[in-house]
């Protein structure tokens, strides 16, 4: 297996290796930080310290999406990454922490020592790691039962993702009378025997991807080798469940409303509602007594800008689609919708100097904290839609409204893995990343979001 489901949540092993080695590097950066400082007869006795230290740098480099660069991007981007996480977003954090909590508990020493060596450690780890390590020999082989227009489609939404998954596309194995629609040097003779073949050829997995799945005379579909697979630990997965775990969304395209009914998913607890609901009106609290300098500078600057108010409010369609009021700075002209709603674009000409500024930074929504603290939005879930919209997109896109069964947020699942959405198209494909959040939900896939929410934030990504 190259992954574990925590709390409903999928998170490819790989890079669970590597963040608990990498934790314990920033632990021991931490303990050798006090070794060049105070010299042997002080080392740390307070395990805090080094908790602290190798949690906040750790969280850092989540919200820097410093692994994913490492194998996107190259690992020169993976140092520019890992130095701003670390210098930056580290050094700021842990410095924070020390004003609030007193200089005992982190001490500026400890911070300065301590992420040089955590970086060293870290950079050359990687290092190591991408020469000694074949990372295509940790992934699984798998291999899909379809080769028509339902393996193409799982093909193609692999593609762009394939360097980054925990799989390997051995190849697709036609069903009968099925037309061929993929790749032809994809294609592999269906096997007599099923179960020598994935011995062989090392398969980890069967994905069952046909166009038609015929149970006629003939037995054009294997299920008798499949459960002999199955039985010497072969696993077999339909395409649905497949991509969910693999791409972290629900394609509606295969979605059944059976699935959705019968999965294991699309359940709340009374108990993790009223966790969230108070989290939400403990972090809103801190961000508004934090931030409120932010927010009159920002009142400031969108006054001076252009006439009109300072706030700017719409109804958007909230939990169980009953509808309120969200709140922004202002940032297009008063006019902008003298004509009716109409999605945002990118340069779109309605949006003042100032707003341009405060929608790239992401300061037009810090007025949502008392959307938040009112309880009509949560910091994580669905970003919530004008109802002109909802109306409009759930006649053209099945279970559209399923969004609405968990309550709206500042930031979500779509937000990170989709760019910024102004056609039905794109709401269709952030719609497949808000069925995921909505099935699989946690605090633990909260706490990720959020973290990984800075890298959003920092580089403007998905901003129009």
């Amino acid at each position: 297996m190259s992954y574990i489901r925590l709390n409903k949540h999928y998170i490819h092993l790989p890079y669970l290796f590597l963040g608990i080695t990498e934790a314990a590097l920033l632990a021991l950066a931490a303990w050798w930080s006090h070794h060049f400082a105070n010299g042997v007869e002080d080392l740390p006795r307070s395990w805090t310290q080094i908790a602290i230290f190798s949690i906040v740098l750790s969280c850092c480099t989540l919200s820097m999406g410093v692994y994913l660069a490492l194998v996107r991007e190259g690992f020169g981007s993976m140092v520019l990454r890992t130095l701003v996480s670390f210098f930056l977003l580290g050094s700021l954090s842990l410095f924070l922490i020390g004003v609030i909590f007193g200089e005992a508990l982190i001490p500026q020493t400890l911070i300065f020592w301590g992420v040089l060596i955590a970086t060293a450690l870290v950079v050359v780890t990687r290092f190591i790691f991408l020469k000694v390590v074949d990372t295509k020999q940790l992934k699984r082989r798998v291999v899909i039962y379809g080769a028509g227009i339902k393996a193409r489609k799982l093909l193609d939404d692999l593609a762009p993702e394939i360097a980054v998954l925990g799989v390997t596309i051995v190849g697709c194995i036609p069903s009968d009378n099925e037309s061929i629609q993929v790749d032809p040097q994809l294609i592999i003779g269906e096997p007599q025997d099923w179960l020598g073949f994935v011995k062989r050829e090392q398969i980890s997995e069967i994905v069952i991807s046909p166009d038609e799945r015929r149970r006629s005379s003939g037995n054009a579909f294997p299920l008798g080798q499949f459960l002999d697979c199955k039985l010497a630990g072969i696993d077999s997965t339909d395409a649905l469940s497949f991509c969910e775990r693999e791409l972290g969304r629900i394609d509606i395209n295969l979605l059944h409303p059976s699935w959705m009914l019968f999965s294991d998913g699309f359940k709340y607890s009374k108990r993790m509602l009223i966790a969230k609901r108070l989290f939400d009106l403990a972090l809103a609290s801190l961000f508004f007594i934090v931030l409120w300098p932010f927010m009159l500078l920002t009142a400031i600057a969108v006054r001076l800008d252009s006439p009109g108010p300072v706030l700017y409010h719409q109804t958007r369609t909230g939990l169980n689609g009953k509808p309120f009021r969200i709140y922004k700075f202002r940032s297009m002209r008063q006019d902008a919708e003298k004509n009716g709603a109409v999605w945002a674009k990118k340069n779109d000409s309605r949006i003042t100097r100032v707003g341009a500024f405060i929608r790239n930074t992401r300061l037009d929504e810090l007025p949502q904290l008392y959307n938040v603290i009112a309880g009509s939005m949560s910091f994580v879930g669905p970003r919530p839609e004008r109802p002109e919209f909802v109306s409009e997109l759930a006649k053209q896109l099945p279970f559209y409204e399923t969004r609405h069964k968990v309550k709206p947020g500042l930031m979500g699942w779509a937000q990170l893995k989709y760019p910024y959405g102004a056609s039905v198209e794109d709401a269709k494909n952030k719609l497949q990343y808000d069925l995921y959040y909505t099935k699989n939900h946690s605090f633990l896939m909260d706490m990720l979001i959020m973290i990984q929410t800075v890298e959003i934030v920092l580089l403007g990504k998905g901003v129009h």
